[in-house]
């Protein structure tokens, strides 16, 4: 059991330690940043630094980087600052309400993540441990989320570095790691760090944070300490040392994905419960949340089943490439009959294009009823759709909705969760009631002169695990409700001509 409080471990200034360092210090300059990480970390540290210009630099850095912009409001607007209100429109009032500080550990934990996530280091080990660095950053922000820290970004950004020092040997002394490997067995490289380099991979790590010149506080919670109970004295950095070791600890748990691993996981939160002011069942909860995140988003963990991947992405490519070519083919078709065809074939040949080239589960035709004054489905292509087509009808007045809103901006609307619990007061009845079980679904308006004439649904349903429409998808699909309108509005005015004689 811990008695007493953890006081940092002090680099040793052993002339082969200061070899090491002096060797890994030439090598950074030599062959430059590890990926991203000084680069991303100089910019935001400025900002936190300055002087008079301190909020006006961190507001420039922040609107510089529209990821960070969003989870910037998203934090200023949570119930967590509700005492400052709901209602922070903008980065400055961001920046007010939950200081430069705060918002640096968020772009920092982001900037890490996502530097690391994208990066293809030269060596597998390096890249093995640039992801279970990433891997350490979600189960900390999984548990600060669930213990109501009120720094959770500063938590992820401690995890994260508790592994800097392995980041830094396996990116820039590959030499040294093996060497260490050899004398001490895969796994067990840390007990050869001192024979080897004169230092522990801990002091590697620190003396490089502090190298960086990172906030003393987030060095000083890089530390690893052992599981006990709370001491006289546990302060904020005590608890973020004890959640940087017991998160780094699970994501090396964690990576293979087996049984031996899960028992590990299980063992640390029984054992880290006190410290970390959390019971084992809800820590055991939180690292659940973050394998999952981890699943989709790492690429080479067996946690996240790369081969499997590899082999979805390589038939997901061959399908959008396959299914352009039908967009395309589609157009030009499209373009052929334009001058002679009426709008309903018009429609019915770019619901047939959209349908095939998209891989829709199902797409419907609506067109508006200006006497009427509703929209109704009138074409429908996927399986059961003739038994919906009565149900799909919905007044043209406007209501505050998804459909509303793309008829009235005349843009294409991709929506890529209709489940979030977020969007629901979006969608409205008659979609909840009949086509709900989307995962995912496209609004293409067709407005004929500004007003509405129609517009072209089409969904996914959960075959679809994920989609996102590219650029290029997007431009095909403009330019079949183009074709259409132009029909549309041909129509129209011979329609006028007819009224005027």
């Amino acid at each position: 059991m811990t008695t007493q409080a953890i006081t940092p471990a002090i680099t040793p200034h052993s002339a082969k330690s200061q070899a090491t360092l002096a060797l890994l210090w030439e090598r950074i300059r030599r062959q430059g940043d590890m990926p991203g990480f000084t680069k991303a970390i100089s910019a935001i540290l400025a900002s936190m630094r300055g002087e008079d210009e301190r909020d006006f630099s961190m507001t420039q850095t922040v609107l510089s980087d529209p990821v960070l912009t969003q989870k910037v409001l998203r934090l200023a607007n949570s119930s967590m600052y509700a005492a400052f209100g709901q209602h922070v429109n903008t980065i400055s009032k961001a920046v007010l309400v939950l200081g430069t500080e705060s918002i640096g550990h968020l772009a920092l934990g982001l900037k890490l993540i996502e530097e690391l996530s994208r990066s293809s280091p030269d060596t597998e080990a390096a890249h093995v441990e640039m992801e279970k660095a990433v891997l350490a950053g979600m189960v900390a922000q999984q548990l600060a989320a669930d213990s109501r820290s009120r720094d959770p970004e500063e938590a992820v950004v401690c995890s994260i570095l508790h592994s800097l020092g392995r980041m830094m040997l396996t990116f820039y002394m590959p030499e040294r790691w093996s060497k260490m490997r050899e004398a001490a067995g895969e796994g067990r490289e840390e007990s050869a760090a001192h024979e080897v380099l004169g230092l522990s991979l801990e002091e590697v790590g620190r003396a490089t944070a502090a190298h960086w010149g990172l906030p003393r506080n987030l060095v000083a919670g890089m530390r690893r300490v052992e599981p006990g109970e709370r001491f006289e004295g546990f302060a904020h950095e005590d608890w973020l040392a004890a959640l940087g070791s017991m998160s780094t600890q699970a994501a090396d748990a964690l990576w293979a994905d087996d049984a031996a691993g899960a028992e590990k996981v299980a063992q640390l939160a029984e054992s880290f419960a006190p410290m970390l002011g959390l019971p084992a069942s809800g820590i055991l909860a939180s690292i659940d949340k973050a394998k999952m995140e981890a699943a989709s988003d790492l690429s080479i963990a067996p946690l996240a089943k790369p081969a499997e991947k590899r082999a979805q992405q390589a038939a997901a490519t061959r399908k959008r490439i396959a299914g352009n070519k039908i967009l395309m083919s589609g157009v030009a078709d499209m373009r052929d009959v334009g001058a002679t065809a009426t709008a309903g074939q018009m429609i019915s040949m770019a619901l047939e294009t959209m349908h095939k080239g998209l891989s829709f589960t199902r797409s419907f035709a609506f067109l508006r009823n200006r006497r009427e004054g509703r929209y109704s489905a009138r074409l429908g292509l996927g399986e059961d759709v003739k038994a919906m087509l009565s149900n799909l009808a919905f007044d043209d007045a406007y209501e505050p909705d998804v459909f509303h809103a793309a008829l009235g901006s005349d843009r294409v609307i991709f929506i890529e969760n209709a489940h979030d619990t977020k969007f629901a007061t979006k969608l409205p009845g008659w979609w909840k009631g009949t086509l709900a079980e989307a995962r995912c679904f496209v609004i293409i308006p067709l407005c004929a002169h500004g007003q509405p004439a129609g517009f072209i649904y089409g969904d996914w349903d959960d075959t679809f695990p994920q989609v996102v429409l590219s650029q290029t998808e997007f431009s095909l699909l403009n330019d079949l409700r183009a074709l259409v309108v132009r029909t549309v509005e041909r129509r129209h005015q011979m329609e006028a001509i007819v009224t005027r004689v």
